[in-house]
């Protein structure tokens, strides 16, 4: 599976973006899906997950009631809706595949394949 990200730029704090993260192949609903990211001078850090269905999804605290996921299987394509942006979601966001994903759960390690990365900057 080769995942490409887009969606990323410059905004004010408030503000909103939606990434979207194209996967090829023709399996990507078997595929859990997850979105990371890394902040400037830190690790990389889970930020949401999906189940190969959608109907299954959960988020990092730090971003609970303002982002949201969810993917279109139809379209190979998972999407991370950010609203009420802050200046300390500036990061590099990846979106991650899960080979386990037939299972029906959501994942938050073992990722198996990885996007490039867009960066995403929060202006206060």
């Amino acid at each position: 599976v080769q995942l490409v990200e887009s969606g990323g730029g410059l905004v004010q704090a408030g503000g909103s973006l939606r990434l979207s993260c194209a996967a090829s192949g023709r399996t990507f609903s078997r595929y859990a899906m997850g979105w990371f990211r890394q902040r400037p001078g830190k690790e990389r850090e889970f930020v949401a997950a999906i189940s190969w269905s959608g109907g299954s999804t959960d988020y990092a605290n730090s971003v609970k009631g303002r982002f949201t996921i969810s993917r279109d299987n139809a379209k190979n394509t998972v999407y991370l809706q950010m609203n009420s942006l802050k200046p300390e979601d500036t990061a590099v966001y990846y979106c991650a595949a899960h080979s386990l994903g037939y299972s029906g759960g959501i994942y938050y390690t073992g990722y198996d394949y990885w996007g490039q990365g867009t960066l995403v900057t929060v202006s206060s």
